[in-house]
């Protein structure tokens, strides 16, 4: 090969090259991570269906995958550091990690920033009718589910009966929900706990092997001035007839599901997805994915937030008239 012949192969080489790799990288997607939670979570629910949004599944620039966590410290500490794009997350623990209040963690988690809230998520409390359990402080020496380890239903189960001076007086059994229903149903457990939207499936289907009662959790918060010194939870109650056999309210308190994203996630991306999960149709796939998220609206995303928006979600609440 002379070498007027080889400069031209060469330089065909190189065009190619170049052609390729920028052809490559115009075709590469951004990849959004989305953490999630355990097996019948609602946070799990969240993740799965804005991914499979058909617009979300359509937009160029991105993809968002939804992937499964331990709940919500761990998408607390996964999104700040990056790992995880966008997550669900209880604003107690936003805010708590925010400040450097987390149990055993003075970590500041400074870049996780609010995008929407999402919905309110109750404790609830399972035992079997006639097993004597009134309160919390009946589950002495008892056998109870508190969530999974890393869990944000595990960390308030934690907070709440460490506050009500059981928390080693139990014998804890670290486990997601459907696990735990199933081990109530076989008589591994003597109750089990849970934070999350009602109706849930993990407590429905205890109710179908057992006759269950919730404990009235909000008595023991009052009592106990348990609101005093957490003032970020509020008072509600699970309404009679959620479950089977549950013929009266139950009375408990509750935290806010924030979907929330890293900071340095661009604001056009934030922008994006809100702007196709909060339209009619959007809002109307995310209920029919469960009814938790009844109450997702235009009206409500920018509410019930103490922790700095993300750029892109301040951008589209303002735009939309929900901020000033």
């Amino acid at each position: 090969m002379n070498k007027r012949t080889l400069g031209m192969v060469t330089g065909i080489c190189v065009v190619l090259a170049i052609t390729f790799v920028f052809t490559g990288a115009s075709f590469a997607k951004e990849r959004i991570v989305f953490g999630g939670g355990p097996a019948g979570g609602t946070f799990q629910v969240v993740a799965n269906g804005i991914q499979v949004y058909k617009p979300i599944k359509a937009v160029d620039e991105f993809s968002v995958k939804a992937q499964s966590s331990a709940g919500s410290v761990e998408n607390l500490r996964k999104t700040n550091s990056g790992k995880q794009q966008m997550s669900v997350v209880y604003s107690g623990h936003v805010y708590l990690g925010r400040n450097g209040m987390m149990k055993n963690d003075t970590k500041q988690y400074k870049d996780v920033l609010a995008v929407a809230w999402l919905y309110g998520a109750p404790a609830q409390l399972v035992v079997k009718k006639g097993a004597g359990i009134k309160g919390v402080k009946d589950l002495v020496g008892k056998k109870v589910g508190v969530g999974n380890a890393g869990s944000g239903a595990f960390a308030n189960c934690e907070l709440f009966f460490s506050h009500m001076g059981v928390w080693d007086k139990i014998e804890r059994n670290a486990m997601g929900y459907n696990d735990a229903a199933a081990a109530f149903g076989n008589n591994q457990l003597d109750a089990f706990w849970l934070f999350t939207a009602f109706p849930s499936g993990a407590v429905i289907m205890a109710a179908q092997t057992n006759d269950i009662v919730l404990i009235d959790l909000n008595a023991d918060a009052k009592k106990s001035g348990f609101y005093d010194k957490y003032p970020y939870f509020g008072k509600l109650a699970v309404p009679a007839g959620t479950y089977r056999g549950v013929d009266y309210d139950a009375p408990s308190f509750q935290d806010s599901a924030l979907w929330v994203a890293n900071a340095k996630v661009s604001a056009d991306v934030v922008f994006k997805v809100l702007s196709l999960i909060y339209t009619d149709e959007g809002l109307a796939h995310m209920l029919g994915q469960k009814k938790t998220f009844k109450n997702m609206s235009l009206e409500t995303g920018a509410t019930n937030i103490v922790t700095p928006f993300h750029p892109g979600a301040e951008k589209f609440w303002k735009e939309k008239g929900m901020l000033k």
